[in-house]
């Protein structure tokens, strides 16, 4: 039987569907149905015998319009399973759990006709593992978006731009400075300049392991893109290793102002904006309270 021929299989599921939705529900998964409440199960499952009936009566091509209504309610099965934590084939198990009951099924029916039922089984068999592995690339695809939203929130939270004092900001920058990284902490250091008014930024790399020359081209093009907003770059943390590194790449860090120190870097963005850390006169004293 071609994909564009119509299977007999809808009629048996239109007469069958209580029983079959019965045995489908037994054949679950045990952990699925543990963490997914059985009303809830329920429901998905007839809505798919129902979709599954509709588009079957179209023919058994799965990539045709008709089929998209069964392939939208997979792919929103397939989402909130893969958001939920479930395994590829924890997901796809919701499809290949009817083979069971259906063959048995198409046994019933067609167990005189050892033709039509080998024809039938295998229209089924291509058709439910097609849409298997429709489930199971979906929830790979759910999975991928998760983890690069995680992956941006991680960027974003690893670089926290600090304010030091009034005109003053901080960038302190821990592990490998890559390009996806140098867009992340570009558009944290501009938006605060710009909520900030801030003149003078630190970008502090004591926490880079290692600086080199894409790296330094990194620091660069932020530098650049801070001069442009109106605020200078100061880059702080500047080791002895970094500062062999530098030379013996040849990289030009042009007119940037480098300092070894956090502390250095402040002090001079003190100077800058006239300011300083004054000491008081004398240490504030604090009483002794006793407590009857």
């Amino acid at each position: 039987m071609s994909t564009k021929e119509k299977s007999r299989i809808s009629d048996v599921i239109k007469r069958n569907e209580e029983g079959l939705l019965a045995d489908w529900l037994q054949e679950q998964d045990s952990k699925v149905r543990h963490n997914i409440k059985e009303v809830v199960l329920r429901e998905q499952c007839a809505e798919f015998l129902q979709l599954l009936n509709v588009a079957y009566e179209t023919g058994l091509d799965i990539k045709r319009s008709e089929w998209d209504g069964v392939r939208k309610f997979l792919a929103e099965i397939s989402r909130r399973r893969g958001e939920a934590g479930f395994s590829p084939s924890e997901t796809a198990t919701f499809v290949f759990s009817l083979k069971r009951p259906l063959f048995t099924l198409l046994r019933k029916e067609f167990g005189k006709d050892a033709v039509l039922l080998a024809d039938e089984t295998w229209n089924a068999t291509l058709l439910l593992d097609g849409l298997g592995l429709y489930t199971t690339e979906v929830h790979q695809k759910t999975r991928e978006e998760v983890i690069a939203r995680q992956q941006q929130d991680m960027l974003e939270l690893s670089t926290p731009v600090v304010n030091l004092a009034d005109n003053i900001l901080a960038l302190p920058l821990i592990g490998t400075l890559d390009s996806s990284r140098t867009q992340v902490v570009m558009e944290s250091l501009l938006q605060k300049i710009v909520e900030s008014g801030s003149t003078v930024a630190i970008i502090d790399i004591t926490g880079v392991p290692t600086v080199d020359t894409l790296v330094a081209q990194h620091l660069l093009k932020t530098v650049t893109a801070a001069r442009l907003m109106g605020a200078d770059c100061i880059i702080s943390g500047i080791r002895p290793q970094i500062a062999q590194t530098i030379v013996h790449l040849g990289v030009d860090l042009g007119n940037v102002i480098t300092k070894a120190t956090l502390a250095s870097a402040f002090k001079l963005a003190l100077e800058r904006n006239n300011l300083a850390i004054m000491r008081t006169a004398s240490p504030v004293k604090h009483k002794n309270i006793e407590v009857a």
